[in-house]
């Protein structure tokens, strides 16, 4: 990655946090802190490395992106828009009556949208086997699959584990956004993990460390993935929630919270500054 096109996008990450804040103070509901946190995460992989065409979302042999956490559904959102999936009029709509752009991703609805999300640790287990049937059709593509620290508190991730390194799923590529922190605290005082890494190792994974924030250290961590052959990959990206708002950083109350004017105002004065 250049240095001149590392720093487009991330003018772009900018720009989707502020277009964020601004969506979920206006529509007063919605996921801040996770759909920050993930930021980079998503726009790397939407806007430059996968490989998909808004005009045939269902061609053929293209990347898929599953967001199993689904909850930071405003940031895949944004990303889908800014591709020409959908026009950016329907982002205001967002988690509104007969909305195309439901709360959490909804693939009946949302073109781009490749598996409703909501109840927690069920995209890893389709997305082995999306890659599955992709491998018997023949078709070298990747898919990714986005989790979150809560979700991986569920025993369905741990069964979708095993299946993922018995079936030796190398072309999916899971990514962990390892904030610490779920809906109701820290992930230590909810449900400590202990060694995340040792326990995707232990079940056959080949686990890549990354700085969920830094946008080459996302890229370089998915380019080692897709040198590893034999077994399936799994990125821990470190990242914090609420990123680049100061006063949410690492806060669980901002898993979920409305946006008041004051806290607005101060998000905007952050972001802008």
């Amino acid at each position: 990655m250049t240095n001149e096109h590392k720093a487009e996008l991330e003018a772009l990450c900018l720009r989707f946090r502020n277009e964020l804040i601004d969506l979920l103070h206006d529509i007063q509901t919605g996921h801040p802190g996770g759909s920050l946190s993930c930021c980079e995460i998503v726009t790397l992989l939407y806007q430059d490395i996968m490989n998909i065409d808004p005009a045939d979302p269902e061609k053929k042999g293209r990347d898929h992106f599953i967001m199993s956490k689904g909850h930071a559904a405003p940031m895949l959102y944004l990303n889908l828009a800014e591709k020409g999936y959908f026009p950016k009029e329907w982002l205001p709509t967002l988690r509104q009556l007969n909305s195309n752009l439901q709360g959490h991703p909804c693939v009946h609805k949302t073109p781009g949208v490749e598996l409703s999300a909501g109840p927690l640790g069920l995209g890893l287990g389709a997305g082995i086997g999306m890659a599955i049937a992709d491998r018997m059709q023949g078709y070298d593509n990747y898919t990714y699959v986005l989790l979150g620290d809560g979700e991986i508190q569920e025993g369905a991730i741990w069964e979708a584990a095993m299946a993922g390194n018995k079936f030796k799923t190398d072309h999916v590529i899971a990514i962990l956004d390892h904030n610490g922190v779920q809906l109701d605290g820290t992930v230590e005082e909810i449900m400590p993990e202990g060694d995340v890494s040792a326990k995707w190792a232990a079940f056959g994974w080949n686990v890549i460390p990354c700085d969920g924030h830094d946008l080459a250290s996302i890229e370089a961590a998915i380019s080692e993935a897709k040198a590893c052959s034999g077994q399936p990959s799994i990125i821990i990206a470190e990242t914090v929630k609420g990123k680049g708002v100061t006063f949410m950083e690492g806060k669980s109350a901002w898993h979920g919270k409305a946006i008041s004017d004051a806290d607005y105002a101060e998000a905007k004065k952050i972001l802008e500054g």
